[in-house]
């Protein structure tokens, strides 16, 4: 595709893989933590695999009383979290093929990220260390540079894309359900939705294989060939689905 392309996505803790094939599509990729909090969601918890089986680490979040907070206000509540799910990281992958090298950048991270208290600045930490771990380049900013001038959703992030001179809006499947496409059709902005069918399997202590797991998988796992299985870079043309 010509042109500028851009993605719109609330910041999630150690997101799955399609979360950076997403990132691995755009030219920009702002982060829109503005959004309201959602409980019981990826915004502060994914899965890995240990002792082959699925395992959940969430950060501990402060919830009395901030009904309807928005992700980058949202502050952690215990601050021995990173302690403890870096140890838990390292007993679930020790073993791995690659954990001499992604290991040590995993545990600066959390002696990085125990220092901070916003959800929101610790997601940023590691979304931005592990798109260096998987060499993309595409530039990560905060949707708050854009100054708000609507509550609508949909024009919301069409004056998003507008002020970043977007000309493809790419997003997950399920806004198929919300998006007004018209809107976007009038501003001249063409909007793809990414299919995430089709991803090889690897080699993966989980049986049966599981695809909705933490990027960090597949990195512990593969290595620097995790990159390969992201299908914005090698399937493009797979990957984004035009909207019409």
């Amino acid at each position: 595709m010509t042109g500028k392309t851009i993605v719109i996505l609330q910041s999630n803790y150690l997101p799955w893989k399609g979360y950076f094939d997403l990132m691995a599509a755009a030219d920009e990729f702002l982060l829109f933590d503005e959004a309201q909090f959602t409980k019981n969601d990826w915004r502060n918890r994914n899965r890995i695999v240990l002792n082959g089986k699925l395992h959940w680490l969430t950060l501990p979040i402060r919830t009395a009383g901030r009904f309807g907070a928005a992700i980058r206000d949202v502050e952690v509540a215990d601050a021995d979290w990173a302690a403890s799910h870096w140890q838990t990281m390292r007993q679930a992958y020790r073993d791995a093929p690659h954990f001499k090298s992604i290991g040590p950048v995993l545990e600066q991270d959390y002696a990085a990220t125990a220092r901070l208290d916003r959800l929101s600045r610790i997601n940023e930490h590691f979304l931005r260390s592990i798109a260096k771990l998987l060499q993309l380049e595409t530039t990560i900013l905060d949707a708050g540079i854009v100054p708000r001038t609507s509550d609508d959703p949909t024009q919301r992030l069409l004056e998003i894309c507008q002020a970043r001179g977007a000309t493809h809006y790419v997003s997950g499947p399920a806004a198929r359900n919300y998006l007004d496409l018209n809107v976007f059709r009038a501003a001249g902005i063409a909007v793809h939705f990414a299919d995430y069918s089709g991803y090889p399997a690897y080699p993966q202590e989980c049986s049966p294989f599981e695809h909705g797991v933490s990027v960090i998988d597949p990195l512990m796992q593969c290595g620097p060939d995790a990159r390969r299985h992201l299908k914005a870079l090698a399937r493009r043309n797979e990957f984004l689905s035009p909207a019409e």
